[in-house]
Parts: C-alpha cells; sequence; structure tokens
C-alpha cells in the first residue's frame, strides 16, 4: 500500500534559528519548508502546495513594526483565503492580536514558545484546512452531481479500494463486497453498477437477513399463481427485475444450505424456474453479493458451501472501517451535514476545531451509518449553524475523554518476554530483527491492525512503521 504523503507546513522567519527550531520540532510529522522574506515565501507557495503557513509578525525590512508581518498575512489570505496562517509574535499585547485575527490569522502563539503548543496548533491548523478543502469540493461534486455513488473520502485505503471497483466494474466478474455493518458496502455495490456498461440497466438490491426465511425463495426467484397459500397472482422474483442489469445480494451468509445449493445452480447456468413454475427463464445479470460476517470460517465451519463461496469470491472488494480511516470522518461529517441541513431545512453547518477532534478520536463500532445518524442528530438540535463538541452524544464524549487522558503505555515488553522468544544462540543483528518485530506485531494486535495508532503507541512515524512491515514480513 502507498503511504500517505506529508502535509506541507511554510514556515516564515527571518531568523534562521527560529526556522530551524519549528523545522526540528515540525518534520517527524509534516514536510518542513523554509522563505526568510515575503518574495522568498510567495514563490513557495506559487510552486508548492502549502497545507498551514507560519509567520513571524516582525520581518524585514519594518522590523521595527508589524507591518510587513501583516502584509504577508494579507498576501497568503488574497491568494488562497482557506489557507490557515499562524502568527509568531513576541508582543503580548490586545492590540496586536486583535490586528492579527481582524485580517484573518487562523492562530497565535507567543515568543518564547513551547514545542508541544506549536505542534498543537499546528495540527488543529492542518485538519482544519483538509475539511475546508473537502467541504469546497464536495459542494463541487453536488453542483456537479458526481458523489461517486455517495462514497465520500480520501484515504489512501478507500481510493485504493475505489480504483479497484473502477477496474472491476468494466468486466461482468461476480464481486463479493465484505466489511463490518455500516461501512458502506450497497453504496459500493451501486458505484460499480453505475459506471459499468450495465448502467442503463435496473440495480436490484435484496437484504437476504430481512426477510422470513419461507419467503426467500419467492423473493429472489418468482412464483406462479397458486405456488402457495396466498400467491394469487404470478409474480416475478429480483432475479427477473435484474435482467440485464445488476442484482445485489447483502446479507449473504444468512442464506439457508438448501437456498446455497440453489443460488449456486443460477450462478452456474444463469438459469432458474420460478416456484411453482416448470418453465427454465434465463437471464443476463452480474451478481454482487455483500456480507460482514467471514465466510471463509463459514466454509470451515460447514454453515456456508465451499464452491458456492468460490463463485461469488471472483473479485473481493474489503471496505475498512471507519477507525482505520480516521482522516475520512470530517470529510464524511461535512458531507452529511449538508445532507441533513437540506433535509430539515436548517442552514448549512460548519465545525469548531474541538467538534472535528472528537469525531476523529472516536471508534465508530457503527461506522458510517453510526456517524451519519450522530451528525444528523446534532444539526437537527443545534441553534447555531456552527456545531460545537455539546452536541455529541456522552458516548463519543467519553470514549474521546479516555483517549485524551489514557496514560501512554510503552509498547516495549520487559526482558523476560524477549528472553522467552529469543533463542541464547542467535546473533545480535538477527534477535534484533526479531525483537523489533515482534514489538510491531505486538502493538498491531493491541491496536486492533490500525498502523496509524500503531506508529502512535511505538512513538515512531507512520512512514518509519510501513518500512518495518515491509522490510520483516510483518503479517496484519
Amino acid at each position: 500500500m502507498s503511504e500517505e504523503p506529508k502535509q506541507t507546513v511554510l514556515v516564515i522567519d527571518d531568523h534562521e534559528a527560529i526556522r530551524k527550531q519549528l523545522f526540528w520540532a515540525l518534520e517527524d510529522n509534516y514536510r518542513v519548508l523554509e522563505a526568510a522574506s515575503r518574495q522568498e515565501a510567495l514563490k513557495k507557495l506559487e510552486s508548492e502546495q502549502i497545507d498551514a503557513v507560519l509567520c513571524d509578525l516582525r520581518m524585514p525590512p519594518a522590523e521595527s513594526d508589524i507591518s510587513e508581518g501583516l502584509a504577508i498575512l494579507e498576501a497568503v489570505r488574497s491568494d488562497n483565503p482557506l489557507l490557515p496562517v499562524i502568527v509568531i509574535t513576541g508582543d503580548d499585547d490586545r492590540e496586536t492580536a486583535l490586528k492579527v485575527v481582524q485580517r484573518g490569522a487562523y492562530d497565535l502563539f507567543y515568543k518564547p514558545f513551547k514545542v508541544d503548543e506549536v505542534e498543537i496548533i499546528v495540527k488543529r491548523a492542518v485538519q482544519h484546512y483538509k475539511l475546508l478543502k473537502a467541504n469546497e469540493n464536495l459542494r463541487k461534486l453536488i453542483i456537479q452531481g458526481d458523489l461517486t455513488g455517495g462514497i465520500v473520502g480520501s484515504s489512501p485505503i478507500l481510493n485504493k479500494i475505489i480504483d479497484q471497483a473502477r477496474a472491476v466494474a468494466e468486466t461482468s466478474a461476480t464481486v463479493l463486497i465484505t466489511g463490518e455493518s455500516g461501512t458502506g458496502k450497497e453504496m459500493l455495490a451501486r458505484f460499480i453498477h453505475n459506471i459499468s456498461p450495465r448502467a442503463h440497466g435496473p440495480f436490484i438490491a435484496c437484504n437476504i437477513a430481512a426477510l422470513p426465511e419461507s419467503l426467500v425463495e419467492s423473493e429472489l426467484f418468482g412464483h406462479e399463481k397458486g405456488a402457495f397459500t396466498g400467491a394469487s397472482t404470478r409474480r416475478q422474483g429480483r432475479f427477473e427485475l435484474a435482467d440485464g442489469g445488476t442484482l445485489f445480494l447483502d446479507e449473504i451468509g444468512e442464506l439457508t444450505p438448501s437456498m446455497q445449493v440453489k443460488l449456486l445452480r443460477v450462478l452456474q447456468e444463469r438459469q432458474f424456474e420460478r416456484l411453482g413454475g416448470k418453465q427454465l427463464i434465463s437471464v443476463d445479470i452480474r451478481i454482487i453479493a455483500a456480507t460482514n460476517r467471514n465466510l471463509e470460517e463459514m466454509v470451515d465451519n460447514g454453515q456456508f458451501r465451499a464452491d458456492l463461496y468460490y463463485r461469488l469470491n471472483i473479485v473481493n472488494l474489503e471496505l475498512p472501517p471507519l477507525r482505520e480511516r480516521p482522516d475520512d470522518t470530517p470529510i464524511l461529517g461535512t458531507h452529511f451535514a449538508a445532507k441533513a441541513a437540506a433535509k430539515h431545512g436548517k442552514p448549512t453547518a460548519t465545525f469548531t476545531t474541538r467538534f472535528i477532534d472528537r469525531l476523529i478520536q472516536y471508534r465508530w463500532p457503527g461506522n458510517i451509518r453510526e456517524l451519519e445518524n450522530v451528525i444528523e442528530r446534532a444539526v437537527v438540535i443545534s441553534n447555531s449553524p456552527v456545531l460545537d463538541e455539546n452536541l455529541l452524544p456522552d458516548k463519543v464524549l467519553s470514549q474521546a475523554n479516555t483517549v485524551q487522558n489514557a496514560p501512554q503505555q510503552s509498547a516495549v515488553p520487559q526482558l523476560e518476554l524477549i528472553n522467552g522468544i529469543l533463542p541464547p544462540d542467535l546473533s545480535f543483528e538477527t534477535a534484533l530483527q526479531n525483537f523489533k518485530k515482534q514489538l510491531v506485531r505486538q502493538a498491531l494486535r493491541e491496536c486492533n491492525s490500525s498502523r496509524s495508532e500503531a506508529a502512535h503507541r511505538l512513538k515512531i512515524s507512520r512512514q518509519y512503521l510501513h518500512r518495518l512491515i515491509n522490510e520483516l514480513h510483518v503479517e496484519g
């Protein structure tokens, strides 16, 4: 998997010592560029994709006042009104702060500054800019009527799934979409259909789990008049209705053994009989199935037919849970806020930084569906177009508080564990490699395979963690 590139921060200060101090404070998490003057800064802004700017107020040639710093701030804001500018100042007075805020600065901090404070401000500024850009892109997409079938997000893991979906859409291959409940499996299925050569045909969805067991066969294959008590007329099933298009079978793992046999036959022959009928009906359909269950385990346990599983699993697309793509949370939240505002006749909502932080920190066991419900609730009960954290349910706030207040756990196991896993005759280098591998495995296991959380637990960068996983061949 390709790694997400670092976001870029531009530091503008005529003092090299200040620039270097900020460079070393931020370079682990960001790509840091430096400029010593307004001209140099504007060239960087023209040629580079900048995500946040840190600018000193007192800059030459007018270091005796703040005019040059304000001029830089206004130039940046004029060129890109969304780009957050964080001001560095030694003037600890209300008038200076007021001038900075009036000209659109995102935030400011005072010299001498604390590195931790700067890191927090920059992190929030970059997140804020990402959200504003996503919101702007979202508005354009809404105008264009193109939301990739409702799939919203920009994380590398989601982009990879979308690319795979685009590739398979051009074929007639059967697709199995897996993932936890609420991750958007039906949306992905609709997306595949909408960009496929079958887009002119129908998209028919059938949730197996929502049907009474006695009606599954009738719903899928239809029935003839008099086929069973209450069958007063002939009825087409989902397979017939989907002819020329796509049939989406959700919760495929809930099929009974007898229905698994019948579905296997249809997949093999593309022919079936209505319940109570004798005429063979041929259909031209594409099957997309979905499940939140582990079908491989069900096959091993004798709960699901192996031959049907292999028929369905020609192409497998696994949607990640929302907790594995936290950067998409504010983007999805913006989308759902706009949707809820339109639905309930409310003004378009924006989020405070604290609101966004809470969304990112929460684990979202109900995934995208839960996020949409939380955002709609906040829009409905808010008296302001600006949503703050007080509008979030207690469970979201309590989990975020737990994350913030939890003591940092050391990911380094005790020496007893190391001695227990390493034979005494190993070389130093081999022992060290094994030790690193054990550390990475343990962190991934404790963080439910989330690489971002594991990197934070190990106190290393995500890039270094990815390199360790590849070099050491760590599974998961």
